[in-house]
Parts: C-alpha cells; sequence; structure tokens
C-alpha cells in the first residue's frame, strides 16, 4: 500500500527556501515515506499525538501519517537548529 504525501503551505515553503542539494535529498527522503511511513531512524515527537521526524542530513522533516486515509502530511521541514523553535 502506497501512502499519499501532502505538504502543508508552510512546509512547502520551507522546502523552496533550500538549497537545490538539500531539496532533492529531501524530495527523496519524502518519496519513500510514500513507501515505508515507518523508516528506520524514524522518531516520534514528545508532546504531540501523533507527530514522527525523519533525519535528512542536518535538516529533520517532520510529518503525521495518517492510517485511516493512507496519507502523510509534512507540516514542518529544516534545519535542525531552527526546526524545533
Amino acid at each position: 500500500m502506497t501512502y499519499r504525501i501532502e505538504f502543508t503551505r508552510r512546509a512547502a515553503r520551507d522546502l523552496e527556501r533550500l538549497d537545490r542539494r538539500a531539496r532533492l535529498r529531501i524530495v527523496e527522503a519524502v518519496a519513500g515515506l510514500g513507501i515505508d511511513p515507518s523508516p528506520a531512524g524514524v522518531k516520534k515527537l514528545k508532546g504531540e499525538d501523533n507527530a514522527w521526524r525523519i533525519r535528512v542530513g542536518d535538516y529533520r522533516v517532520i510529518y503525521e501519517i495518517h492510517d485511516n486515509s493512507v496519507l502523510i502530511v509534512v507540516f514542518r521541514l529544516g534545519h535542525r537548529r531552527d526546526i524545533y523553535t
């Protein structure tokens, strides 16, 4: 089963602000979430009901998994020093 992937406006804007190399790496990683929404190294964020994060080099992608509608919503992404603030 393949999950559909959607970006919030904020996540799409964050992605556009990245340099080309980082953007390509993140798009590859997010595409992989469609096949396996919980890859090796995924962590659940504390204090959130349904928020998960993956590492892509120095960047983090924060997303939600909606199993009932087979959907992944990416709602934040950015450099690790800025993402959690």
